[in-house]
């Protein structure tokens, strides 16, 4: 039992966290006017209590995963759809907390509920669970919300931490966040990625670990064994030496690959820009002195005499990265590099910015040698000119990316026994 001091202290740190979160809160729906993000996230929790009351039935069994975006949705994915093919005595609610995932998996067929997850304050979480009563929660990856969490646990909700990591920089690590540390030893299971993460809760007290890797190897494997058919693709490639896939570029990315493109006439040139907007496609278009063409403007008639092919839509780059001979995944040179493995588990080199530290999957092709890394124009220049002359080299390199993905695979079926065969 916790002394009326613990309890005290517990409460205080609790009622500090939800006026930074009502702070949080004030903050989005004051510039949600100028922000499109934050006009997303406003009108999107306010129609979560509408969608919930409309969805949720009485009498039936809800399993509510919840993913920060689309990348937490892609490691929950594989999970979320062997339940369903298992148990399809459960229904599936699906929560996101950013626009980027909810805007682009609203409409997923495999949950029965999809909406943006209420802002972490008393009042939301206490309508929430009046309106929806799940017998498990599985979060994914960075996701430890505090109120939740604790209505979790006082409603012998088991909440499943999925794909974990943890680094030291983490404020749970740090002296001034152990307070807020206290939300992880509310959580039932993690299933984490690495040793690291394993050592560092075990630092904290926590035993109830399991190192499983990465849920995302299965997604990525899952993609490429169902990959769509895209004959528009096929015949812009045609009888070509080289394919390049550049995919979620930015525009640093594309001061690298174009000009490199511009000057190799025996490659053609595949682009799926992470921002999708006129003025960002415009950019692209100004960059390149070759022939290029739009994907929504290709037909059988005209794609065979462009050069380089944009992808100015959504949901193909992982079909799309079949067709190259290497790619590079942008991101690299500020946000943070992007879906690494989604490339590599076609067996292709890969390409990768220095802004990667923080990505394990990006560290360990790396350490293996089927990713390499670039930090300027001479090295892409150079690395490229190796990978298009050497043809061993090229091949070492993607089988080293392949070997990898394979090696990695295997979490779900981990995470599914423990929770539903233990």
């Amino acid at each position: 039992m916790q002394s009326d001091t613990n309890i005290k202290k517990t409460f205080f740190h609790r009622q500090v966290y939800s006026i930074a979160i009502f702070f949080y809160t004030l903050a989005i729906a004051a510039a949600s006017p100028f922000h499109k993000k934050a006009r997303q996230m406003m009108r999107g929790r306010r129609e979560s209590f509408r969608i919930l009351r409309e969805k949720v039935k009485a009498g039936e069994r809800y399993v509510w995963f919840h993913a920060a975006s689309l990348g937490e949705f892609e490691q929950g994915r594989p999970l979320m759809e062997r339940l369903r093919a298992e148990h399809p005595e459960y229904k599936i609610l699906l929560t996101f907390f950013s626009p980027s995932g909810y805007e682009v998996r609203k409409n997923y067929a495999g949950a029965d509920i999809i909406c943006y997850l209420p802002f972490d304050t008393p009042g939301n979480v206490k309508r929430f669970f009046r309106l929806v009563q799940p017998e498990m929660a599985f979060f994914i990856k960075y996701e430890f919300w505090t109120n939740m969490i604790t209505a979790c646990q006082r409603r012998g909700i088991p909440v499943y931490s999925v794909s974990s990591i943890f680094r030291p920089n983490q404020i749970f690590f740090r002296w001034y966040g152990r307070k807020y540390a206290k939300v992880l030893r509310r959580i039932r299971h993690f299933f984490v990625q690495n040793e690291e993460s394993r050592h560092l809760l075990r630092g904290l007290g926590i035993s109830n670990v399991t190192i499983v890797g990465d849920t995302r190897f299965d997604r990525v494997m899952d993609i490429q064994r169902a990959a769509k058919e895209l004959p528009l693709v096929e015949k812009f490639r045609g009888d070509a030496p080289f394919t390049f896939v550049a995919g979620s570029s930015w525009p640093p990315d594309e001061d690298l690959f174009i000009p490199y493109f511009n000057e190799h006439r025996d490659m053609r040139l595949i682009i799926a820009p992470h921002v999708i907007d006129e003025d960002h496609l415009r950019q692209i278009e100004g960059k390149l002195t070759r022939p290029s063409l739009r994907y929504t403007q290709a037909t059988e008639e005209n794609v065979g005499a462009a050069e380089c092919l944009i992808i100015d839509c959504f949901g193909l780059l992982s079909s799309i990265y079949r067709h190259a001979d290497f790619a590079m995944v942008g991101g690299g040179f500020g946000v943070g590099i992007h879906n690494v493995p989604e490339a590599a588990v076609y067996g292709i080199p890969v390409i990768i910015g220095p802004n990667n530290e923080r990505f394990r999957e990006a560290q360990e092709l790396l350490a293996s040698g089927g990713c390499r890394e670039v930090t300027d124009r001479d090295e892409f220049n150079s690395t490229m000119n190796r990978l298009i002359d050497n043809e061993r080299f090229r091949k070492l390199c993607g089988r080293k990316c392949a070997e990898y993905i394979e090696g990695g695979a295997g979490a779900t079926e981990k995470i599914y026994n423990h929770v539903f065969r233990h």
